[in-house]
C-alpha cells in the first residue's frame, strides 16, 4: 500500500466517524442524550471520555478531542496540564461543553480550577492513576475543569 493510499483511508475513517478519531479532533458526537447527574461516581476513578467544545475561530463548528477523565468526591474532572489546548481556549470562549460516556450525551459545563487546595486533591488524584500522567503541580499555569451541569 503506498503512503496517498493509506493517507487516503485514514482519511475516510476519520470522516465516516462522529467525533474525534485517536489524536486527531473531530466534530459534533452523536449518542443519546442523557440527563446530567449530580454525582458521578458510576463512571469509576478514570477513564477516557469525549469533549466537544465549539471551536474559537469557528463557533458554528463543533471540535471534539478524546480525553482522560477523572472522578473526585462524585464531580468529573479534565486536564490540558501545563498546556493550553485548543479545547480549553474554546472553553474560555463558551464554556458550554458536550460529554460523551459510553454512547451517552451529557450537556455541561466546564468551570475552570483555580483553588490551591483543589488543584493539589486533583494532582493526587490524577497522578495516583497512572505512572504516566504529569503532577499539574509542577506547571505555572494549569488547565483543569470540573465538568458540571448546565446553569
Amino acid at each position: 500500500m503506498t503512503y496517498r493510499s493509506a493517507f487516503f483511508l485514514a482519511a475516510l475513517a476519520v470522516l465516516g466517524c462522529n467525533g474525534p478519531f485517536g489524536l486527531l479532533p473531530g466534530g459534533s458526537l452523536a449518542g443519546t442524550p442523557t440527563e446530567t447527574p449530580r454525582d458521578w461516581s458510576f463512571a469509576g476513578e478514570a477513564g477516557t471520555i469525549q469533549l466537544e467544545t465549539r471551536h474559537a475561530t469557528e463557533p458554528d463548528e463543533p471540535y471534539s478531542v478524546n480525553l482522560a477523565y477523572t472522578v473526585m468526591n462524585g464531580l468529573l474532572y479534565i486536564n490540558a496540564g501545563g498546556t493550553e489546548t485548543q479545547w480549553a481556549k474554546n472553553i474560555a470562549l463558551d464554556p458550554n461543553v458536550r460529554l460523551r460516556l459510553a454512547g451517552q450525551l451529557y450537556d455541561l459545563e466546564a468551570d475552570r480550577v483555580t483553588d490551591p487546595s483543589e488543584v493539589v486533591a486533583f494532582a493526587e488524584a490524577w497522578t495516583g492513576q497512572s505512572f504516566f500522567r504529569r503532577d499539574p503541580r509542577r506547571y505555572e499555569e494549569v488547565w483543569i475543569y470540573e465538568l458540571r451541569p448546565r446553569t
